[in-house]
């Protein structure tokens, strides 16, 4: 299409010097023309129109009727409120076909961009399954990374795995005061699905103990005799402090503001002896202790076998992994090292800091005062780390949710401030929650949608509602499960992927496996359907014959495949698969009016057969391909 635009805008500028008598020096304005008009190619008359000091309708016109007489590439033209609607001839678009037709790689760039990408996706806490959320993020991050494959980029597809911080420890206290033995073996439970357990009961009995607190505080007969213990034990520390509780015992909890009620459940907090008990585990990790040392590497263990299992599940994988436990230490040198230097400050209590007003950020705190990391610790390391990993690497890709993004702009700017260059095409992928009709998910009350359970659900529906419709297709049972398999992940996969990364989304299963929506099995149903023809069909086609006219659903076709290749450029540019899935979508719906509307197999005119024939070729290899960057299969046989 770029080609063709060359060549437009030299009959456009010969158009202007003849009509007009102005040479036009600047870049014409073309676009591609809107679905509701014929044509391929508009041109923008407005900024023309007040160089020749004419009205741009009548521009449009002029240079509509001199294109067609002189331009052999145009075969008529439209006017709409001064856009130059084009429509190019269709010996264009069969070469355009055959030019498709004859490359094992259309759409995918041929030659290397000479730049190297790491794309970071999933990126899990080790206290419990994968998740709803998580599955959004994994398709998200394996499409962007097979995108940006596409577009000539080498490309390393990588995880950091948070297994250390308060949160595993949580589930280790809990296993330890519960657990009495309890292993994914004797339980009879995926292990990310039993350290997960454990992290839910932690939080029931964590939150009974705050209950039991702030019971007994109200229950208490001497309040001063109280509150004088709790500034002793240092759990009130602060004289805002006293005055939230002093209210809080005085009216209840519900009487508090929500600044007040925070501070209620701080103080709780340093009295929870659950709570307590994961905070001198987190203590006693980071001092090596072997005893908890050994526990750790045993339920991270449970967990990796469990997340394993998952990853296979949803056809993604990784090339290289990164272990919070190891970058950890890595970033709080750095965050030393950039005290010294005076990039950071210090409080009084220890703990170290960056300020960030002159950036439009604020103060981020790097290290607690006890010398302990925070997540900005683990991903300065982290970041540094693979860039001596990989010292040609040219950017890193976050595919993290948008609850992160003030995180990411800070952890760029302390980067950029500690001296790092490449810091600046550092890209956070920020994407929107998942929502569900019954309401956001809590992991730690046990309320998510648990991925395993959600992928074997939609393997599920997509064998009820096939058997109801009779659409699929096999010869033996295990043809046909491993069928609906990939056709319920397809369906959960796209539905996930067509929504603009940046957008918030609800998810709901039933209306991502329909045949006939804007669905993942209409797509790979549409395929099936093409490959039962090329069986069919008495010969493969390399070659057609471009002297033919095109029916208009020809047409529409062939323009909608010479799309392709842009539209994987504008995806890796922008790193958005959804502008794939859309066009898929897209390209499926004028395939079908074609189907249904030309005859194919039963054309008699041989030339116009073969013209058919390697037409539903094209489409469908660009469909597998398209798909294929989403992480999605097709099914020959549907």
């Amino acid at each position: 299409m770029q080609q063709v635009i060359k060549v437009l805008q030299k009959e456009v500028a010969k158009g202007l010097e003849t009509l007009f008598d102005y040479k036009e020096p600047e870049k014409l304005q073309f676009q591609e023309t809107r679905k509701e008009f014929e044509g391929e190619i508009t041109l923008v008359t407005f900024p023309l129109a007040k160089k020749v000091k004419s009205n741009p309708q009548a521009v449009a016109e002029k240079l509509g009727e001199y294109l067609k007489d002189h331009a052999h590439l145009v075969a008529n033209f439209n006017v709409v409120k001064g856009f130059l609607n084009l429509v190019l001839i269709d010996e264009y678009w069969l070469e355009s076909l055959n030019d498709a037709l004859n490359s094992n790689t259309y759409g995918i760039a041929t030659e290397p961009s000479g730049k190297s990408i790491m794309v970071e996706y999933s990126s899990p806490n080790t206290n419990k399954p994968l998740h709803l959320g998580h599955l959004r993020n994994n398709f998200l991050g394996y499409s962007v990374a097979e995108i940006l494959k596409a577009n000539g980029h080498k490309v390393l597809k990588v995880q950091i795995i948070n297994d250390r911080g308060i949160h595993i420890c949580k589930s280790m206290l809990a296993w330890q005061l519960f657990g009495d033995g309890e292993t994914p073996e004797t339980a009879g439970m995926k292990g990310d699905k039993l350290v997960g357990k454990y992290y839910v009961l932690f939080d029931k009995k964590y939150r009974e103990e705050q209950q039991k607190i702030y019971q007994n505080w109200q229950e208490a007969e001497d309040v001063s005799s109280l509150i004088s213990k709790l500034e002793a034990d240092k759990i009130i520390r602060a004289p805002y402090e006293k005055e939230a509780f002093e209210k809080f015992l005085d009216q209840g909890k519900d009487a508090l503001s929500d600044k007040e009620s925070t501070i209620l459940k701080l103080l709780a907090d340093r009295s929870n002896k659950y709570l307590l008990g994961a905070q001198d585990l987190l203590r006693k990790w980071e001092q090596e202790e072997p005893k908890v040392r050994a526990l750790w590497e045993k339920m991270n263990g449970w967990v990796y076998d469990g997340f394993n299992a998952t990853y296979q599940a949803m056809g993604v994988n990784f090339d290289k992994l990164y272990y919070e436990s190891e970058t950890y230490l890595k970033g709080r040198n750095y965050v030393k090292e950039g005290k010294e230097k005076e990039l950071f400050y210090a409080k009084e209590d220890g703990s170290v800091w960056v300020d960030l007003e002159d950036e439009g950020l604020d103060h981020k705190l790097l290290l607690r005062g006890d010398g302990t990391a925070v997540y900005m610790t683990q991903d300065i390391g982290t970041a540094v780390q693979r860039y001596e990993d990989v010292p040609d690497l040219n950017q890193i890709v976050y595919t993290v949710g948008n609850e992160q993004d003030y995180h990411f702009q800070v952890l760029f700017k302390v980067l950029e401030k500690m001296g790092y260059a490449w810091a600046k095409n550092c890209y956070h992928l920020s994407y929107g929650m998942v929502d569900l009709p019954s309401g956001k998910m809590k992991s730690r009350e046990g309320t998510v949608v648990d991925a395993d359970d959600l992928i074997e659900e939609m393997r599920a529906e997509a064998k009820r509602i096939s058997e109801e419709l009779g659409k699929l297709d096999a010869s033996d049972t295990e043809a046909l499960d491993a069928l609906y398999s990939t056709v319920g992940l397809g369906a959960l996969k796209y539905h996930l992927l067509k929504v603009d990364p940046k957008k918030r989304m609800m998810f709901d299963p039933q209306e991502s496996i329909d045949f006939t929506g804007h669905t993942g099995p209409f797509i790979q149903y549409t395929y099936a359907r093409i490959q039962s023809i090329l069986d069919k069909a008495s010969a493969t086609v390399t070659e057609i014959n471009t002297d033919i006219s095109l029916l208009p659903e020809e047409k529409a076709c062939v323009v909608g495949l010479s799309h392709f290749p842009a539209v994987v450029k504008e995806a890796g540019e922008n790193y958005n698969p959804a502008v794939i899935a859309n066009y898929l979508y897209d390209l499926v719906k004028l395939y079908n009016a074609f189907y249904q509307n030309v005859s194919i197999l039963k054309e008699e005119n041989n030339i116009l057969l073969s013209f058919r024939v390697a037409l539903s070729k094209k489409v469908g290899e660009v469909i597998k391909t398209g798909m294929a960057l989403l992480g999605i299969q097709v099914p020959d046989k549907m």
